[in-house]
């Protein structure tokens, strides 16, 4: 077997498990420069990238992958919890997208590292009856779970997920950690003074998050029409694409200064048919407008702070260094 040991507070290296989706993203060993991108203490890229080849092979080849079994950091000292039974790859996701070999730099070094993504399988225990068939190479042995050999046998994901009880983020599930609130103050003292500016770091934010957004406009700051941007995000096949409009209202605050309903409600109101709405905001949505936004089923994506903090860690702008230099670089 093999175990993943993730303590989630790498901000360089932003493990994340999603309890939703059952994806779980997980960053290789190779995370400083200096070695090739197999070249490791433990073999781990090495197992990473065996472990994904022989996924897209046969029964017989998944057969001789070890499971994957996650721990987590929790609580103080060497306390772990298990989150699961993973196996690699996702459904509706592409090889390429499964396993990626990333370019990082530190201190002006460049070097890769590996991003795999992993599901998380719906089986709640792991026997130690399995176990010990694992210890003997038998990975689908009559103690082996439902589940694992289902994707042994035809790469079927029965997936582990908990749909949200709510469908609205409390301020402190909006706010970054002390990590990302650097990013975010980065941003914020950047555009200090030209609050404008901000809409064009918006609409890119929204491009990493959607990167199938295609024709996207700023509109003019004193005839905007209550829309900051408008554009399209695109469906379908190459061949035969299908654009949907939408328009994107940004807002860089402070974050002790929230986005409030009137903001919210001028955006919903500039809505057409067939179009949905993008508000990105530095800072965070209170409590009465998120709720309004779901509650009234409005199409309205919300990116708080963290959002955008988790998407600059995961594209690799880690420290507010990293995210100086891009915004200097994109929007001088």
């Amino acid at each position: 077997m093999a175990v993943l040991y993730s303590s989630g507070r790498e901000p360089d290296w932003p493990d994340r498990l999603d309890v939703q989706t059952g994806r779980f993203m997980y960053y290789g060993d190779n995370r400083r420069p200096g070695h090739d991108l197999h070249d490791t203490g433990r073999g781990g890229n090495l197992l990473l990238r065996d472990t994904f080849a022989r996924a897209l092979g046969t029964a017989e080849d998944r057969a001789q992958i070890p499971p994957f079994l996650l721990f987590q950091k929790a609580g103080g000292g060497r306390d772990v919890r298990f989150r699961g039974l993973l196996a690699p790859g996702a459904e509706a996701l592409s090889p390429e997208d499964e396993l990626v070999a990333l370019w990082r730099s530190t201190r002006g070094q460049r070097f890769q590292n590996y991003r795999a993504v992993f599901t998380v399988l719906d089986t709640a225990i792991v026997t130690r009856a399995w176990i010990n068939e694992l210890s003997e190479g038998l990975t689908t042995g009559p103690n082996a779970p439902a589940a694992w050999l289902a994707w042994v046998k035809a790469r079927q994901y029965t997936v582990l997920t908990a749909p949200a009880t709510t469908n609205t983020r409390s301020k402190d599930e909006q706010t970054p950690a002390s990590d990302g609130q650097a990013l975010i103050a980065e941003i914020t003292e950047y555009f200090k003074g030209r609050w404008h500016g901000f809409e064009e770091c918006a609409v890119a934010l929204w491009r990493m998050q959607a990167p199938a957004t295609g024709r996207c406009e700023v509109t003019q700051p004193y005839r905007d029409g209550g829309r900051d941007a408008i554009g399209e995000y695109v469906l379908g096949p190459d061949a035969d694409p299908v654009p949907v409009e939408f328009a994107l209202e940004a807002k860089c605050y402070g974050e002790r200064t929230p986005v409030g309903v009137r903001d919210v409600a001028r955006l919903i109101s500039r809505l057409r048919n067939r179009q949905f709405g993008v508000f990105v905001t530095t800072s965070y949505f209170n409590a009465q407008a998120y709720s309004e936004v779901r509650d009234d089923r409005h199409p309205v994506v919300l990116m708080c702070g963290k959002d955008i903090a988790d998407l600059l860690q995961e594209r690799g702008f880690s420290s507010p260094e990293d995210v100086r230099k891009w915004l200097q670089t994109s929007f001088p």
